[in-house]
């Protein structure tokens, strides 16, 4: 069974269930599953990628993933995730893919885990 962007299951048939919202897609990566890839909606994409990149902080300790939940909803736009929904599954989807593309970096020895930027 395949999850669609908002985490839910679904089944590998082409109906998503949301006629007329489809919009520009980007593929995305995970880096805790090398070679994995998906499509998700551009626009929310650049959205939680752009508030990443102003609450995580340049070397360490870097911040949990509690934290980054926390703080990023305060840089989303209210159009794209009203009243922070969502929010949750879109910041650790693009902070896998920030972190697959060398954006990010995991403190591995850190518990709990922590990221920091380059």
């Amino acid at each position: 069974m395949r999850r669609d962007e908002a985490g839910n299951n679904r089944s590998g048939g082409s109906s998503s269930g949301r006629a007329g919202k489809s919009g520009p897609k980007i593929q995305v990566r995970n880096a805790n599953q090398p070679g994995w890839t998906g499509n998700v909606d551009a626009a929310k994409y650049a959205a939680m990628h752009e508030a990443l990149l102003r609450i995580v902080p340049r070397g360490a300790p870097g911040i949990t993933q509690t934290e980054m939940r926390n703080k990023v909803v305060f840089h989303l736009p209210a159009h794209l995730f009203p009243n922070g929904e969502k929010s949750d599954w879109w910041s650790k989807c693009v902070q896998l893919d920030m972190e697959a593309k060398g954006e990010l970096i995991r403190e591995k020895a850190a518990k709990p885990l922590r990221w920091h930027r380059p």
